[in-house]
């Protein structure tokens, strides 16, 4: 029965993603939001030890010198059973597209160190790509994201978004299965994903 149970809530998981509470800390944080400006430069510290600089344009984001690339901005959390799932998955995409494709996990709704990040994320999940875990950032980031595309529902982890040139692109629904959206809400489907990215170059050409 234990086994059963504790089937159904990693499935309904999978499904709907991860939810928590946010922390009065968090709150406070939302509503003295400040908006970042247009050519604002963001320097993300990795929890590898590696910096990144994200410059903000076109209503969106790009990382510094690699502006051409497609970005994914993944806030997730590292007790989610669905970011887990999905991890090597993400990180075998941006090995098999290294020149077009880049992916940023932001860690959200947790407070963990950095090395916890690693051992319990990074190495379990073979999530090799660049991670930060500012707490004051990620939240800053996340709700600048959400403002951008007018989501105003309450974030489910994992939360993605497809920035290509600054500009969010438009995908598909995760739960009805439309295009139409500017996020993917719950465990990332990669047929799906890979068809999306088909879908906005054939209308980029």
């Amino acid at each position: 029965m234990k086994k059963i149970l504790a089937f159904l809530i990693s499935f309904m998981f999978l499904l709907t993603g991860c939810n928590q509470e946010e922390s009065s800390d968090t709150l406070a944080r939302i509503k003295n939001f400040k908006e970042f400006n247009d050519g604002e430069e963001i320097v993300l510290k990795g929890v590898m030890k590696n910096k990144l600089t994200l410059v903000r344009k076109n209503g969106g984001f790009v990382v510094k010198g690699q502006e051409d690339k497609y970005l994914m901005l993944d806030i997730f959390g590292t007790f989610c059973p669905p970011c887990q799932k999905e991890a090597p998955e993400i990180m075998q995409y941006q090995i098999d597209n290294k020149d077009k494709f880049n992916i940023i996990g932001l860690t959200h709704f947790e407070n963990v160190t950095d090395e916890y990040v690693v051992s319990d994320f990074v190495k379990k999940y073979n999530a090799y790509y660049f991670i930060t875990n500012d707490i004051k950032l990620n939240d800053r980031l996340a709700e600048q994201i959400v403002r951008d595309i007018g989501y105003t529902s309450e974030i489910a982890l994992p939360f993605k978004v497809l920035l290509k040139d600054g500009y969010y692109q438009i995908l598909t629904d995760n739960n009805t299965g439309k295009f139409g959206v500017k996020y993917y809400i719950g465990g990332i489907k990669m047929d799906r994903f890979k068809k999306d990215v088909e879908r906005i170059e054939q209308i980029g050409k």
